[in-house]
């Protein structure tokens, strides 16, 4: 039988509040100015919640420091028969000595079996990262777990001593670590390599090491990890604005291949200096993930070429239960040949409904816009499209042969296209509108021809889609 959820925003409510009788709470009091005393006083009533089994605190945003944390986790030790915990601490002044205050707690509550901590934006360095980690060898009951120590000052120490709290957590199957802007080097990030080797029943991965200093030995030490991760069957890992290149994201590819059983894959590189080998290793490892279903794949603003843009169309052509397809090659230098290219290997991706391509800022002209279009009219089980051709130059024949390529789409229902900055004329704006109406099941339209060279042609375009039979919606941005 379920239990009633006890939901409170308001401190004073709470500390008046009939404290034993509490089972399932929740304390929302995020950005209410809450400083050390009032978590103390906070963490004093919770002690005589004598019977919770399920807690959730949420005092992000507030004036915290360490012994505000030491206050709430002096009560939370006493609460042995919890199951379930979450704690968001977030963007507060907490330190080492606060973060530490949390090993009782881990160390007490053995029966937890789902535990989320959300401490970014404080002031944790290696040592409070490192006391969080002996905390969790504790905790051998874990099958799903969320740790947030996004931009905080913990290096390559702090995740060290982190990933030796990883020992016990055999049991785990949801793992969520966020340790953005940390200052994360090669070391660092090869530790997860023995902390994940002891988690081999984790089916759902999130690794975030967005902004921090990891290269090529880095992503081999955290191929290396994922090579003993067999049964997953989600994994996101987020590595942009980092020192990747290209010998790091084919070692961190190669490391896919062993993951035979992944269903969903998200990978952001966004900023990493990969360029054709990199991309010709996760062509080689993506060929070979033949039961992805949902894939997204970020390889913005590095050095992609035509060749790698046609090559991994190639390889996403080899996985045949592709049904969601997220793409971002934003910032690089495809050209022609590469959108082209992209847009035939595409066409064997008949089992795409949901499609979304980031091409802008590629050197695309008319032609390369006409092969994408040439492609994507093949897929025929489309039902919804973002294609972003944002500042390319495909000009009037380019946007009209798109459209008319577009109209291929049976099935396709809901549609956002950016043509913004494309030296489109009036005349190819109406072109490209006549051709879109021409979409059967068209329900749903955002259209983006921003800092083109059109006119006189919006007021046209407007009265040209009120009067389809098929939009149900529609808008158009557009900058006189």
């Amino acid at each position: 039988m379920s239990q009633q959820i006890k939901n409170y925003d308001d401190l004073e409510e709470f500390l008046n509040s009939s404290l034993q009788s509490h089972k399932v709470l929740s304390i929302s009091l995020s950005g209410n100015e809450i400083g050390d005393e009032d978590a103390s006083n906070l963490g004093s009533a919770q002690a005589k919640c004598t019977n919770l089994s399920n807690l959730t605190i949420n005092l992000g945003g507030n004036e915290i420091g360490d012994e505000g944390a030491q206050g709430l986790s002096s009560a939370l030790a006493n609460f042995t028969n919890l199951s379930n915990l979450k704690i968001d601490l977030g963007d507060n002044q907490i330190g080492d000595e606060g973060v530490s205050s949390l090993h009782p707690v881990l160390a007490n509550c053995t029966n937890l079996t789902d535990f989320e901590l959300y401490l970014t934006s404080n002031q944790i360095g290696a040592n409070g990262a490192k006391g969080l980690g002996s905390a969790l060898v504790n905790c051998s009951n874990l099958s799903n777990l969320t740790l947030d120590i996004g931009y905080n000052q913990i290096f390559d120490e702090g995740v060290l001593g982190l990933c030796s709290g990883f020992v016990n957590c055999s049991n785990l199957s949801n793992l969520i670590i966020e340790l953005q802007g940390n200052q994360i080097n090669d070391k660092g990030t090869s530790s997860f390599g023995s902390a994940l080797a002891n988690c081999t029943n984790l089916s759902n991965l999130t690794l975030n090491l967005y902004d921090n200093q990891i290269g090529a030995l880095g992503a081999l030490g955290l191929g290396s990890a994922l090579e003993n991760c067999t049964n997953l069957s989600n994994l996101t890992l987020y590595l942009s604005k980092n020192q990747i290149g290209d010998e790091g994201a084919s070692k961190l590819s190669t490391s896919l291949v062993s993951c035979t059983n992944l269903s969903k894959l998200i990978i952001d590189l966004g900023g990493n200096q990969i360029g054709k080998v990199g991309a010709s290793g996760f062509c080689s490892a993506l060929a070979n993930c033949s039961n992805l279903s949902n894939l997204t794949l970020s390889l913005d603003h590095n050095q992609i070429d035509a060749v790698s843009a046609s090559g991994l169309g190639s390889a996403l052509s080899n996985c045949t239960n592709l049904s969601n397809l997220t793409l971002n090659l934003r910032s690089n230098q495809i050209g022609d040949e590469g959108s082209s290219g992209l847009g035939s290997a595409l066409l064997n991706c008949t089992n795409l409904s949901n499609l979304t391509l980031n091409l802008a800022r590629n050197q695309i002209g008319e032609i390369g816009a006409q092969g994408l279009g040439s492609g994507l009219a093949n897929c025929t089980n489309l039902s919804n499209l973002t294609l972003n051709l944002e500042s390319n130059q495909i000009g009037a024949i380019g946007a009209t042969g798109l459209g008319s390529a577009l109209a291929n789409c049976a099935n396709l229902s809901n549609l956002k296209l950016n043509l913004n900055c494309n030296q489109i004329d009036d005349e190819g704006a109406l072109d490209l509108g006549s051709a879109l109406l021409n979409c059967p099941n068209l329900k749903n339209l955002k259209l983006n021809l921003d800092e083109n060279e059109i006119d006189e042609s919006l007021q046209q375009l407007n009265i040209m889609f009120l009067k389809s039979k098929t939009l149900v919606a529609f808008e158009i941005d557009f900058e006189e």
